[in-house]
């Protein structure tokens, strides 16, 4: 019989694997190594993204300098390198596309029996019994009801971001009002605010919204985004294709920091107000309508109102626990 690995030895095997994927892309040969090893045992998954968590909470989400100048966002020159590089591979077995996020705690937990929720400016790494992770935002809560035959979790509040593993007896649902989210493997966020439509977006892989076998049921494909109609019984919208720019906005969230691209500034006040006790306020009805444009740490509203007051000409105080814009 043979002995079964202790946790200790899996971890040290998978810092020493996040270790080798920081030097640079694997090799086809290494790749192969990693994938056999992740499933060797279901455990390695989850000491892997442990691994890659720590390793990236290191790398710190910093605020921008005063004198930073928004700039669009721009694809980059020149394709990556060949190889299997750290992102793909993680991605690839199932525990990737995540960052640790260093606006407030980053706790790792097994499956719960009760509502799983964060506070404000903190973001929770989830990891579910069976490898899937979910990435919790600023001010979620969700519940997680794993079964015999079905994999299921309920945002009740917030924004999360799914990595479901493959399972052939049982499907991984996300309950959405009127209409579930089914996934047998992938990487998605699922977006639900008060007052706001529910916002799907999936990164890799492919989700279906609605009963499986129904004409109605919608799929989802990798770089694709779907809004919820408010009404009940309204046909569901085309998914709208999208830019990996766009994704990676979308997620910035995931790493500590807000990524705007045109955006109203009162509307990017608004998206701080998420994160942060610090309120930004904007006395000037001309200067919230400016567009913004970049990408800021969303624990520092102090650094992202002086990047805006250096860029629009205006005047920043802060005072009251508040960051006051005007002109």
């Amino acid at each position: 019989m043979t002995e079964r690995e202790s946790s200790r030895y899996i971890d040290a095997t998978a810092a020493d694997w996040i270790a080798r994927l920081d030097r640079g892309p694997l090799t086809n040969e290494e790749a192969q190594a990693l994938e056999a090893w992740l499933a060797g045992d279901p455990r390695r998954r989850g000491a892997m993204l442990r691994a890659d968590a720590l390793s990236l909470l290191s790398e710190s989400a910093g605020a921008l300098a005063p004198q930073f100048e928004p700039t669009p966002f721009a694809p980059p020159a020149a394709p990556p390198p060949p190889g299997v590089s750290r992102r793909r591979m993680l991605a690839w077995t199932g525990v990737g596309g995540l960052a640790a996020a260093s606006l407030g705690v980053l706790a790792i937990t097994t499956q719960p029996a009760a509502a799983i929720t964060t506070g404000l400016g903190e973001v929770r790494l989830v990891t579910l019994d069976d490898g899937s992770t979910v990435m919790l935002n600023t001010q979620s809560g969700m519940r997680v009801r794993y079964g015999d035959t079905v994999r299921r979790v309920e945002l009740l509040y917030g924004e999360a971001y799914f990595t479901v593993v493959p399972d052939q007896r049982r499907p991984f649902v996300v309950d959405l009002p009127g209409k579930p989210l089914r996934a047998a493997r992938g990487t998605f966020r699922v977006r639900k605010l008060e007052g706001k439509p529910v916002d799907i977006l999936v990164d890799q892989g492919g989700v279906w919204l609605g009963e499986a076998g129904t004409a109605d049921a919608v799929l989802l494909r990798a770089n694709t985004r779907l809004v919820l109609p408010d009404a009940a019984g309204t046909p569901l919208p085309v998914p709208e294709t999208i830019s990996t720019d766009h994704v990676s906005r979308a997620l910035a969230w995931r790493e500590g920091k807000i990524a705007f691209e045109g955006d109203r500034l009162d509307q990017a006040a608004a998206e701080f107000a998420r994160y942060s006790r610090t309120r930004i306020e904007i006395r000037d009805p001309a200067l919230a309508g400016e567009p913004v444009t970049g990408l800021f740490a969303a624990s520092d509203p102090a650094g992202f109102g002086r990047a805006v007051a250096s860029v629009f000409d205006a005047k920043v105080e802060q005072r009251d626990g508040a960051v006051i814009l005007t002109r």
